[in-house]
């Protein structure tokens, strides 16, 4: 009897090499299975096989495939509409001053802008992320940097235009327009120390951002001989009352603190807030100090001593890389760090 050949070994079918314009059928086939079942993986999950669903998702993630919301509605290859996702929409948002400017500049250009709220959860961030790419954006500004590993792969492989506004990283997906929030942190500490405050703390929100400030003020103040600066946690995204409950915190379990880091401007006012309240006197008591600049930082009594960010001209920016790129010219510069400043006022 004659032996029978062995089997040839299964290779991995090609991926495309064009990012963004994988198909369906590119989908099946490094997959593994067929157009039809493919197109249930990804419309209706919850029919076919875990197995299944789990070799299409990584097919999607190696492909770089889009599914096509619009079905084919556009004749145009753009939509003229970029997506901006911000953490937050809610009154008293840093991120807005910023918005306002992007998309005013994309207006002038004949762009319009499509706005989320892209929240701190990771999850709510991919899902977000995920649904704007899938109605054929033309670029995507995510005020913040992309936390997602994942994620970022996957906008790499889909090759649309992203700007991560308002952070700085090491790794921008795309291009990046922002500062870094360590070193704002670092030099409010090194402020501290120079008006001659000894008993520093702060109200830090559970969101990265202000995690890295407050990362920066421990080590800044560390320098100067101050260890263990205390730290009353609150919920993202910031309100007032947050400012508040922090301070009440802080001066129960330290009442002789002499100057107050707030994670934002709408918590100083908060902090300053408490402070009256229980008949303490800003800053010769306690100082306060903010973040961001907002409009009525230097409207309040005392005005309020923050840091201050060109949110304006980081939006300005954002629009201007994502116009360069989409017009097929080389972008002169793809990261900028525009730094902040420190405003100092009655506050502290």
């Amino acid at each position: 009897m004659q032996a029978k050949d062995p089997k040839p070994a299964r290779t991995s079918p090609p991926i495309p090499a064009t990012p963004g314009k994988a198909t369906l059928a590119d989908v099946a086939r490094v997959a593994g299975v067929s157009t039809i079942t493919a197109s249930r993986a990804l419309g209706n999950p919850t029919i076919v096989a875990e197995r299944t669903r789990l070799k299409v998702q990584q097919a999607v993630s190696q492909t770089g495939y889009v599914p096509n919301l619009l079905a084919g509605g556009l004749k145009s290859s753009r939509s003229r509409v970029i997506a901006c996702l911000v953490p937050t929409i809610s009154s008293g948002s840093s991120f807005m001053l910023a918005v306002q400017s992007l998309t005013e500049t994309l207006a002038a250009a004949g762009y319009q802008v499509m706005l989320g709220q892209r929240g701190y959860q990771q999850d709510t961030e991919n899902a977000l992320i995920d649904a704007v790419v899938s109605r054929r954006v033309d670029g995507i500004v995510l005020m913040g940097a992309i936390r997602s590993a994942p994620m970022r792969r996957r906008l790499q492989a889909i090759g649309i235009p992203v700007v991560e506004a308002w952070d700085k990283t090491r790794t921008p997906v795309d291009m990046l327009v922002g500062f870094s929030h360590e070193a704002a942190g670092a030099a409010m500490a090194n402020y501290v120390h120079r008006k001659g405050y000894r008993q520093a703390a702060m109200i830090v929100a559970s969101e990265p951002r202000s995690a890295l400030r407050a990362r920066g003020f421990a080590k800044a103040a560390a320098r100067h001989g101050h260890t263990g600066i205390p730290a009353a946690q609150i919920d993202a995204p910031t309100r007032l009352r947050h400012g508040r409950a922090g301070t009440a915190e802080l001066l129960a379990l330290h009442p002789k603190l002499d100057v107050i880091f707030c994670a934002s401007d709408l918590v100083a006012l908060g902090a300053i807030t408490e402070l009256k309240q229980r008949g303490l006197r800003v800053p010769e008591d306690v100082a306060v100090l903010g973040f961001g600049d907002l409009d009525f930082a230097v409207d309040i009594d005392p005005a309020l001593t923050t840091v201050q960010i060109d949110s304006v001209e980081i939006g300005r920016r954002s629009a201007d890389m994502l116009m360069e790129k989409l017009a097929g010219k080389p972008v002169a510069e793809p990261v900028v760090d525009l730094g902040f400043s420190i405003i100092e006022r009655d506050s502290g």
